[in-house]
């Protein structure tokens, strides 16, 4: 017995292949979605600073607001 066979877009498609494409994409949406959203590693923008100084003045004013942050 063979499989019942769909005229798709002009050519003749198995039900088994639909099956299979369906199962397929579901799971690959399934797994995509569970993968959860990316990390960023660095997620500060980069400092312009006109000296040194300056740019030693936001970074330390930067890790004592995320200190800040962190206890509430």
């Amino acid at each position: 017995m063979s499989p019942v066979k769909y005229d798709i877009f002009g050519r003749k498609v198995g039900s088994h292949h639909l099956a299979l494409g369906i199962l397929t994409t579901v799971v690959g949406g399934i797994i995509y979605a569970a993968s959860g959203p990316k990390k960023v590693a660095n997620a500060q923008p980069a400092i312009n600073a006109s000296s040194k100084e300056e740019e030693n003045f936001v970074q330390a004013f930067l890790e004592e607001n995320d200190k800040g942050a962190a206890k509430h």
